[in-house]
């Protein structure tokens, strides 16, 4: 799910090396001084590629937090979108009417979709979103970037995600008899080569293995979207086997997820010319995937690795970055509110307006003020100290050891 939005640009038209379509965002583009910044948009640097992704992953991620998005943030959102439910990357005047040259995609439609769909109260536009992706669904099932364009594993996701949280079966959006699940099986490697998913076929058709594709891959083909799901972990690792459904292609993708954090606890970017990386994002995705597929317990370790090593790479990337680690860490039931001693909550809102609602602290982290819960804990404490006090102590030493 997370090819670099800063090449957005170029995913339009070309692909590179196999992975063009972004799905979540790194560090954006430095502000250009002929783009202004809108009201209510979530970072400060160019939009021009990311806005409306950005902003749907803000938005998303604050509702996962329990948070009340700003009105104006929200209303940022639905006014970009075009009279056919498109979305493009970024209108600058969006009183503007879309026309042939408005360059709209499928990942910002999708992306938008799935963000307004969590909030609420918007489904008329969630609705024409997902008429419009229907429309442009390509024969073999999938999707690519741009209308018309060749399918992706990443583009096919995001879409599945936004299908699914508008209520619709992905199963059954076919186009020419197929499923998007139909075109995602396509992009999947054997498990002689891994099993993993590749982003699209070479011009030679070859499939090439690319962790982005499978991170996002693995959640479209069970049918989540770009919040994942918190299913009970399966307490298995996973196996690959012959796909012949898409619900084993993502049970392959996860194991070679599983495989590729297993050394570092971290997937490594590598481009040409440069030097080889931690990739934060596609890590935090794959935090996610590993989780929907009901293997948190093996995600936890690169989980950990991203709370000790992610915080300069999301205060560069800004909004989108902030959202990623939110979204993963609350997939894996960690608090992002205390993520390796930052608070990603209040980091992503100081990025836009201020959100119209936070949550309170949960009443069981307060200490009561009328003594009733406490007095009983007391009162316990109390009794075991008498009967017991023997055991207390080896349960004090017990603690200790576990904090040690």
């Amino acid at each position: 799910m997370n090819v670099r939005r800063s090449a957005a640009a170029l995913a339009a038209t070309v692909v590179v090396l196999g992975a063009a379509t972004p799905a979540v965002a790194a560090p954006s583009p430095s502000p250009s001084p002929s783009v202004a910044i809108p009201d209510g948009l979530y970072g400060d640097a160019d939009p021009t590629y990311d806005g409306v992704w950005r902003q749907s992953l803000a938005l998303l991620a604050q509702d996962t937090a329990g948070v009340v998005p700003a009105p104006e943030a929200v209303g940022w959102l639905t006014g970009q979108q075009c009279a056919d439910g498109s979305f493009a990357a970024f209108r600058a005047d969006p009183a503007r009417a879309c026309g042939a040259r408005t360059a709209v995609d499928t990942n910002s439609t999708a992306a938008a979709a799935q963000a307004l769909a969590a909030l609420g109260g918007r489904r008329a536009a969630v609705g024409k979103a997902v008429g419009w992706l229907k429309s442009v669904q390509n024969k073999d099932g999938g999707w690519g970037y741009t209308p018309g364009g060749a399918t992706d594993a990443n583009s096919t996701s995001v879409v599945v995600g936004a299908l699914a949280a508008a209520g619709e079966r992905p199963a059954e959006v076919r186009a020419d008899g197929h499923s998007p699940y139909d075109a995602l099986l396509k992009l999947a490697l054997p498990c002689a080569d891994g099993g993993a998913f590749a982003f699209q076929p070479d011009q030679k058709g070859k499939l090439t293995a690319n962790d982005d594709a499978t991170a996002a891959a693995v959640v479209g083909a069970l049918g989540k979207g770009l919040a994942g799901a918190s299913p009970k972990p399966t307490g298995t690792p996973p196996g690959c086997a012959d796909a012949t459904d898409a619900g084993q292609a993502a049970r392959n993708g996860a194991a070679h997820l599983v495989e590729a954090l297993a050394d570092d606890r971290h997937l490594t970017s590598a481009l040409p010319g440069a030097e080889d990386q931690p990739d934060y994002g596609n890590t935090a995705d794959a935090v996610l995937a590993l989780t929907t597929a009901g293997h948190g317990d093996l995600a936890a370790p690169a989980l950990r690795w991203l709370e000790s090593h992610a915080a300069d790479w999301a205060a560069r990337g800004g909004p989108a970055a902030y959202a990623q680690l939110i979204l993963a860490a609350d997939a894996l039931g960690s608090d992002p509110r205390s993520f390796g001693g930052h608070d990603l909550v209040k980091l992503l809102g100081a990025t836009g307006p201020a959100p119209a609602e936070t949550p309170t602290p949960r009443q069981e982290e307060r200490p009561a003020d009328d003594g009733g819960s406490w007095s009983v804990l007391w009162w316990v404490g109390g009794l075991c100290l008498v009967a017991a006090v023997g055991a207390v102590l080896a349960l004090r030493g017990r603690g200790r050891a576990g904090r040690s």
